[in-house]
């Protein structure tokens, strides 16, 4: 059995075969897949090469090096393609099935009795989505060092922030900052005045740092700015963690929600690559009290013309308060009450009202155009209530930051999403979906094909041609996984 064969010396007689010379090479190098070489004894292991190709060592201390050494590249090669930890430590739900174990032993003992470790351990790394982009992108940052446009610090804002036209002493660390991070032409000298070429490259890096492109040089502006690169290494080594074990290649058409872009992205696989068909806006839960979870569910049903059934929570803390405070909030949002038997009543009184509170009737909300779902609402069964849905206040998605929602996930193009999930439905064209949406009357359709969704959370994104964006940890995530690496215990295998 490959399990339990023999793994090969890595050692010609006493000396240092070429491929220990890989090995100990690539471990020196885990920086560059995000991973820390000490994690592996990177350096011990190449300084104890370095000596037994000086000086034999005696035969015991040549087997615990070369078990040593097979055991560092093992676990480096576990953490590479599963993460060093499970998503589990995280509460994230991702409830799909567990990948093929990928078998590191066997794999480096196939690439070495081919004569070709070198290519082997090039080519490790996780096939999904994103990962040699932002792996790119931070080695780019990586390459920077300590930049000295970080050595000199900006200087207070001349107020509360710094307006097109205006005087400030920092423009020339700014200009040296915004040109080593590629929003600014090297050549851009700036003068005495905030105008021109500047402004226009603070709306780049505003843009790509999820923060509004309005050419103001506020404090989320300068906070932004005084990320230092190697800061952002450390931001992307934690996205390329989170890639390794985000399930984004579940299923051959999948829909994802980036929490922290607020973003929703539609995927289908085409053989070994994945096509985008559909990308939109979307509003999350706020980062305050009602956050959005991370994990991932079937998507079984779409109801048009939806109820909101509002919940006990929202009913208690802010619907029935203002019932009390303003009947005729009751009729203008279209409200009723639902007792224990299903009976509707739609006249508001004092009794109703208590009987929601003690929760024995719920409240809801009838389909009509004040509907909080919108017109339609995307149901991906799971036990916390959250899903897709349309909304009524539709000018929220021109916000840079958009989590506003009680935990459910706004849409900004509910017709194109339910295209793309009814895609394999020729009857349901554009115009029924729309007839639908606009009947007034709740209807729900079950899938033939269920299309998981997944919640992820990715505050690193290379989009729009290789530009890197970088996106406020709105709900603390990357603070939680960068605890919880510190934290880990070595990966067993």
């Amino acid at each position: 059995m490959p399990g339990t064969e023999p793994m090969p010396s890595w050692f010609i007689g006493s000396a240092p075969s070429s491929d220990a010379q890989v090995a100990v090479s690539t471990l020196a190098d885990a920086e560059s897949q995000g991973l820390n070489p000490r994690d592996y004894g990177a350096a011990e292991l190449a300084q104890a090469i370095k000596n037994a190709s000086q000086r034999p060592p005696a035969p015991d201390a040549l087997a615990r090096l070369d078990a040593a050494l097979t055991a560092a590249l093992e676990r480096y090669l576990t953490d590479l393609t599963h993460g060093r930890l499970s998503p589990e430590v995280l509460k994230h739900r991702f409830k799909a099935p567990p990948p093929n174990r990928f078998d590191a032993r066997t794999y480096i003992l196939e690439a070495r009795r081919a004569g070709r470790l070198a290519e082997a351990l090039d080519g490790a790394e996780p096939r999904v989505p994103m990962y040699a982009a932002i792996r790119s992108a931070m080695n780019a940052y990586r390459a920077m060092g300590d930049h000295p446009a970080w050595r000199t610090p900006l200087p207070p804002l001349p107020a509360r922030s710094l307006k097109p036209g205006e005087r400030y002493g920092g423009l020339p660390v700014l200009a040296a900052r915004l040109a080593a991070l590629g929003d600014l032409p090297v050549a851009v000298v700036p003068g005495d005045l905030y105008e021109g070429m500047l402004v226009e490259g603070l709306r780049r890096f505003q843009a790509r740092h999820g923060l509004e492109p309005d050419g103001v040089l506020g404090a989320g502006t300068l906070a932004q700015l005084n990320v230092s690169p190697a800061q952002r290494v450390e931001q992307m080594a934690l996205t390329l963690e989170r890639l390794r074990w985000t399930p984004l290649l579940y299923a051959p058409r999948m829909v994802v929600v980036n929490i922290p872009e607020f973003v929703l992205r539609a995927y289908e696989l085409r053989g070994e690559g994945v096509e985008l068909k559909l990308e939109m806006r979307v509003v999350v839960g706020r980062a305050l009290d009602t956050r959005t979870p991370i994990f991932l569910e079937d998507m079984r049903f779409i109801e048009f013309s939806p109820y909101w059934n509002v919940p006990r929570s929202i009913a208690r803390g802010e619907t029935l308060p203002r019932l009390r405070r303003d009947p005729a909030y009751f009729t203008q949002q279209g409200f009723e009450f639902v007792t224990p038997d299903g009976a509707v009543v739609d006249s508001l009184s004092g009794e109703a009202i208590d009987a929601v509170q003690r929760g024995e009737w719920r409240i809801r909300q009838r389909p009509g155009p004040r509907n909080a779902l919108g017109d339609i609402k995307f149901i991906f069964p799971n036990d916390q209530n959250i899903y897709l849905h349309h909304t009524p206040t539709p000018q929220l998605f021109a916000r840079a930051r958009r989590d506003f929602s009680h935990g459910c996930i706004r849409i900004e193009s509910p017709v194109a999403l339910a295209r793309f999930v009814l895609q394999n439905r020729p009857d349901w064209t554009e115009e029924r979906i729309l007839q639908a949406m606009q009947k007034g009357k709740s209807s729900t359709l079950r899938l033939d094909e269920p299309i998981p969704v997944l919640i992820a959370y990715s505050t690193a994104v290379v989009k729009d041609g290789g530009k890197v964006y970088f996106f406020p940890d709105i709900y603390q995530q990357d603070a939680r996984l960068a605890q919880a690496l510190r934290n880990a215990r070595p990966v067993q295998s």
